[in-house]
């Protein structure tokens, strides 16, 4: 016995683990109801990336901060403000920005988030050839419709002039949007919402019965606004009307807003991109917003991306990733 238990001292505890002497590092218990959250870094140029988070504040890279999928569509290539929904089928749908200066959006679809099906460079404004850009996409599902709606900013030069000073307005973008039931057939592009200055990076969010719209006041003249805005409707359609005050103050240098709710707490973040970091509010009302950015940890190098819920086992999935 004493043979025995010296050579069992020479044995690499890596390999007891191995031949199950001993437990290895036990894979993390998850709650039933785990987030995600999809985000680019640098310009996109490398595709999609992912985080995940227990709580809505602690928020960790996946695949070792690695991308999912690289950008193969668009002029440029690129897979910016990645937006993810989760249909009623169970497929995941995501909508990026493909370029800078273009008429269309990238798309591409996945069962797990791992495998992605073929991407697609979808010409959301061919109805309109003088569009600048067609930025910050986001797709929803209209339940009382059955349709899926896809939202973006676009600039469409001459239109709206009372806010356009002279073109000084960083490009004086609207909303548009396009519906489809089964990706193949999309209806014409039209004006989705119009709060009466220029807007971008909305963000719509279901609660409760009703529908709540983030968005970013990108006016900057006559004085600059740079603020997030809200609007609330009673159908996802809309039309929405905006709230008479701001989330964030004006000036606040704040954009590419995403909402998540979480328990009985709506959390808003967004990319204070001018301070270099991300920032999150939390609100138990949507009126009354408790600044928690100090709380919030955010993978390094994280922009505009899309809070979302998913099952336990779509994490595990994620997680078992090298």
């Amino acid at each position: 016995m004493k043979v025995i238990h010296a050579i069992s001292l020479l044995i690499p505890l890596q390999l007891l683990a191995q031949f199950g002497c001993i437990a290895a590092d036990p894979a993390p218990v998850l709650p039933e109801t785990c987030y995600l959250f999809s985000y680019f870094v640098d310009n996109g140029q490398d595709g999609l990336h992912l985080a995940w988070s227990r709580d809505g504040l602690k928020w960790e890279a996946l695949k070792g901060g690695q991308s999912f999928l690289a950008p193969k569509v668009g002029r440029e290539k690129i897979m910016r403000d990645p937006c993810v929904l989760q249909g009623p089928d169970g497929m995941f749908h995501m909508v990026w920005t493909d370029s800078w200066h273009s008429q269309t959006i990238g798309y591409a679809s996945s069962k797990d988030l791992i495998t992605w099906n073929e991407q697609k460079d979808l010409s959301v404004m061919k109805n309109e050839p003088s569009v600048q850009n067609c930025w910050a996409p986001e797709v929803v599902f209209d339940a009382k419709r059955k349709e899926f709606i896809f939202f973006w900013a676009s600039t469409v030069p001459g239109r709206f002039p009372d806010t356009d000073f002279g073109g000084k307005n960083d490009g004086n973008h609207r909303i548009y949007f396009t519906t489809t039931k089964d990706f193949q057939v999309f209806t014409p592009a039209k004006l989705f919402f119009n709060p009466g200055f220029n807007c971008i990076d909305s963000t719509v969010m279901a609660l409760s019965g009703k529908f709540y719209m983030f968005f970013k006041d990108e006016t900057k003249v006559p004085r600059p606004m740079k603020n997030l805005r809200l609007a609330t409707a009673d159908d996802i359609a809309g039309p929405y009307a905006v709230d008479t005050q701001p989330v964030t103050p004006p000036g606040s240098w704040g954009e590419g807003p995403t909402a998540l709710h979480a328990g009985n707490l709506t959390y808003l973040y967004f990319d204070a991109y001018t301070k270099h970091h991300y920032a999150a509010l939390r609100s138990s009302d949507l009126r009354n917003w408790e600044d928690v950015t100090p709380q919030l940890i955010m993978p390094k190098g994280i922009r505009h991306g899309t809070a979302f819920a998913v099952s336990a086992d779509v994490l595990k999935r994620l997680l078992d990733m090298k």
